[in-house]
């Protein structure tokens, strides 16, 4: 299923996500924006009896989609100096 990515889905599909593992019978795929993300959440199911009809019944039962992954804003880092935080009433 790795080696035949594009095969199975398509290329255009391919070209914005990866297949990154199979636990079980869950494939968790990775898209490169959260727009593809969103999109293949909502072909999930069609993804599913497409892998099933090249694969075979039961290899693949549910496909779980991550995101693309992107820094962690830090805790304060957008915090106006000199701001009493929440209680704040800008008056």
């Amino acid at each position: 299923m790795f080696a035949r990515w594009a095969q199975i889905v398509g290329p255009e599909l391919a070209a914005h996500t990866t297949p990154e593992g199979l636990a079980g019978s869950e494939l968790t795929v990775a898209a490169d924006s959260t727009a593809w993300a969103t999109q293949v959440r909502l072909l999930a199911p069609q993804l599913v009896r497409r892998l099933s009809a090249e694969l075979g019944d039961g290899v693949v039962t549910r496909v779980r989609v991550r995101g693309p992954v992107t820094a962690q804003r830090r805790p304060g880092e957008w915090r106006v100096r000199g701001s009493r935080g929440p209680r704040d009433t800008y008056g």
